[in-house]
């Protein structure tokens, strides 16, 4: 099975994008959504015993992890070393299930493919990028986003220009859906005859 590592920065376009992917008939994996669901099955109870209060009615509170473990180094390790093993449960889950549904390809959405390692495992990596301008201009309309919230995602991040450099394929969704969708299309029939 081919693997495509999707990923992008903040404000990139990689959700909708990834959404392209899928219907155009490739299966996606989301790890953004994967994580969402362990924080409310799985991984709360695993949650709550490292960082006890941090879930409500069986389920993570975010804010109150995230007062736990946002600039604490230590504590946010620990937090990924319960994650991130799940997560990865879940993606080769969907694996088999793609497989045995006769997939010969799937798409694993990863937004941290580069900075936690998991370019290494794909056969295909796609960034989606888009001009700084046009970013920051996205970022900045989101509920709640600051100049230095954002300013601090983009420290944590690998910089666009080498995600770029480090992509077999490239989308930038700044020219709108319909280009951006052109990309996708040119991208899966390329994909499709490796």
């Amino acid at each position: 099975m081919i693997l495509v590592g999707l990923t992008g920065s903040i404000g990139m376009g990689k959700s909708t994008t990834a959404a392209m992917f899928a219907r155009h008939g490739m299966p996606v994996h989301d790890s953004d959504a994967c994580v969402h669901a362990l924080y409310r099955g799985k991984a709360a109870p695993l949650i709550e015993a490292a960082f006890p209060g941090t879930t409500e009615q069986g389920a993570v509170d975010r804010t109150a992890l995230g007062a736990r473990v946002v600039g604490d180094a230590a504590a946010f390790s620990r937090l990924e070393a319960i994650v991130h093993p799940l997560v990865r449960e879940a993606e080769l889950a969907f694996r088999s299930r793609a497989r045995a549904a006769g997939k010969s390809t799937c798409l694993l959405d990863i937004p941290l493919l580069f900075e936690t390692g998991g370019h290494r495992r794909m056969d295909v990596i796609v960034v989606v990028t888009a001009a700084a301008e046009i970013q920051r201009r996205r970022v900045l309309a989101r509920d709640g986003m600051t100049e230095e919230r954002f300013e601090a995602i983009l420290a944590k991040q690998v910089p666009d220009r080498d995600k770029r450099k480090g992509a077999h394929f490239l989308i930038d969704t700044g020219h709108g859906f319909a280009a951006a969708e052109r990309q996708v299309m040119a991208i899966t029939r390329a994909i499709a005859g490796l």
